[in-house]
């Protein structure tokens, strides 16, 4: 009876989420008095708390108010339509505006029954509103999503904590100060541009891309690998967003038809800067313009932060302590071949030791270290670099990149004749890159005695450690994708992306995948033999190398990674 006479008690989606069985009633009244005491709506205490499912929710209240149900994932957003609601409000009464049809403003919102929410935004935008019940956990993604996107968006920005106009631009900036100063001096366009690059610090992006296109134009930040847009200002902007970058980056504003290339400076406070490489490329409806955020502290992670495994670390470090010879990490762009070169020339930088390098261009300054921006222009290229260094006495060289075989063949002769040098290539895997130097003509005996270590690498997203759940893989998958029987019998447990309010959609930060293959006299010989990619790689496996997809499967085994981001940047 006292059952009875308390479920008398509940009216509207309370009774409804007990009548379906959706959650007790007992614990429904304790959740509302929690909620009450922690001044949140009941819905949202509900699914934070994991008390009942969201979509589960969002089915009862369609149904108890007969009012339309969506899903969130199904539409796109519009920043112009969030715009027509004030965000105190979006933010008060956690609701967003979907679509406009004439006068009618259709609103998502997790309870119905949330009255003053509609009156409110009713009065505020003078519209009729048509609610439509969406899942709260969605709903609240997509509010953080459209405030950050209104905020980016222009006009009206805030300083944030940082001085946002502390931008060192060069001693070259007063040569262009009287060309279109309108472009230049338009405060609501310094203000967003650094706020978009403030932002992608923040977030740790390595690139920021600003695109401009014949209705659009829209800016994307590469965060852990992966492209989102975080902006979509009007497009009339595009060419004053472009100016203040070009001026920023000591570009000449007027040249639009031609590539160039840039540095900016952002000084965050007296003892942190970060840099940003800046390309332009003229494209149908203006210039396109790629920053690449060159963080000097992603140099100083530490051979440790990386993701090498045991072994794989300490041949890497015993090759490194070698007086001679050569090692080249190779891999595509945005492998992390960057910073793999900096952590062991970091390593290296004693006073003891003459380092210098050729880079085209420098990413990170690391002072102790004689970097040379190459310019092929002035005849000042990885060759003549290369030559000017070995006049210099050096102890370690690094070479941004082999490109020719001029280059490869100069690099060879100073591994060969008391130098260490490091550098990079551009091929698959680790045996590849025996043949690859080999097709541009370096003589095989040269190979064989000079290259002593090379690492083949990718970046693969990290699982967020607070959100990462358990997956159930049936074994013949597992098998499948290349897991052995001794994996499996030691009961594996493979984890995938959830997401929470602490990571990118179930990652966090990104995480190395090694190949690391000493060149032993066996394989030196199978080269000068004119052996092929494949000979290399079956001595490899036969000498204990693991190779990309192996090391992948590892991190997955760790829990560190998810199947489908090894499967993403490894191939089986």
């Amino acid at each position: 009876m006292a059952a009875t006479a308390s479920q008398t008690n509940l009216a509207g989606l309370p009774r409804r989420l007990v009548q379906d069985g959706i959650i007790a009633e007992d614990r429904l009244q304790e959740a509302t008095e929690a909620a009450r005491k922690d001044k949140l709506p009941l819905v949202a205490y509900l699914v934070n708390q994991e008390l009942a499912e969201a979509r589960a929710i969002a089915v009862a209240a369609s149904h108890e108010f007969g009012v339309p149900l969506l899903d969130l994932d199904a539409i796109e957003l519009e920043i112009d339509l969030i715009r027509t609601v004030d965000q105190k409000l979006i933010n008060k009464h956690r609701v967003l505006p979907l679509v406009k049809r004439g006068q009618r403003l259709f609103l998502g919102i997790a309870d119905p029954t949330n009255l003053q929410a509609i009156d409110e935004i009713k009065f505020q935008t003078s519209l009729r509103i048509d609610p439509v019940v969406v899942e709260q956990d969605k709903l609240e993604e997509r509010i953080i999503k459209a405030i950050e996107a209104v905020d980016t968006s222009m006009p009206g920005l805030e300083d944030d904590d940082f001085d946002l106009e502390n931008l060192e631009v060069g001693p070259d900036e007063e040569e262009t100060e009287d060309v279109h100063r309108d472009d230049i001096e338009d405060a609501p366009v310094v203000r967003f541009v650094n706020k978009i690059l403030l932002d992608a610090i923040k977030r740790g992006a390595s690139d920021v891309h600003f695109e401009p296109y014949e209705k659009y134009f829209r800016v994307r930040t590469r965060l852990d690998g992966v492209l989102s847009e975080v902006a979509q200002p009007p497009v009339a902007l595009a060419n004053k967003v472009c100016a203040r970058l070009k001026v920023m980056s000591r570009m000449d504003i007027a040249e639009r038809r031609v590539p160039q290339d840039g540095r900016i400076k952002m000084r965050l406070s007296k003892n942190r800067a970060i840099d940003f490489r800046v390309n332009t490329c003229p494209t149908l409806f203006g210039e396109k313009i790629v920053l690449r955020i060159l963080d000097p502290s992603s140099a100083k992670l530490g051979i440790d932060m990386l993701g090498y495994e045991e072994h794989q670390k300490d041949l890497y470090m015993k090759h490194l302590m070698k007086p001679y010879g050569m090692i080249l990490v190779t891999g595509p762009t945005g492998s992390g071949k960057t910073v793999s070169l900096y952590t062991g020339l970091n390593i290296l930088n004693t006073v003891d030791r003459n380092i210098s390098t050729a880079e085209d261009p420098a990413e990170i300054n690391l002072p102790g270290i004689n970097q040379v921006n190459v310019n092929p222009k002035v005849g000042l290229t990885f060759a003549s670099s290369l030559k000017a260094f070995l006049r210099q006495d050096p102890d370690v060289i690094m070479v941004g990149e082999i490109r020719d075989l001029e280059t490869a063949e100069i690099a060879i002769k100073a591994a060969q004749t008391g130098h260490l040098v490091l550098s990079t290539l551009h091929t698959n895997d680790a045996p590849r890159t025996l043949t690859r130097m080999v097709d541009m003509g370096v003589k095989p005996y040269a190979i064989a005695t000079s290259v002593s270590l090379i690492i083949a690498q990718r970046l693969a997203r990290r699982l967020c450690d607070n959100c990462k759940e358990v997956r159930d893989v049936p074994r013949e998958a597992l098998e499948k994708e290349g897991f052995d029987a001794g994996d499996l019998d030691d009961g594996l447990t493979v984890f995938g992306p959830k997401g929470c309010r602490q990571c990118n959609d179930g990652y966090k930060g990104r995480v190395g995948i090694f190949q690391v293959m000493e060149v032993s006299e066996t394989m030196g010989r199978i080269i000068m033999e004119g052996g092929n990619a494949m000979q290399i790689a079956d001595q490899a496996v036969a000498e204990g190398v693991i190779d990309l997809r192996r090391a992948g499967l590892n991190k997955v085994k760790e829990g560190v990674t998810s199947l489908e981001e090894v499967n993403r940047v490894t191939i089986e």
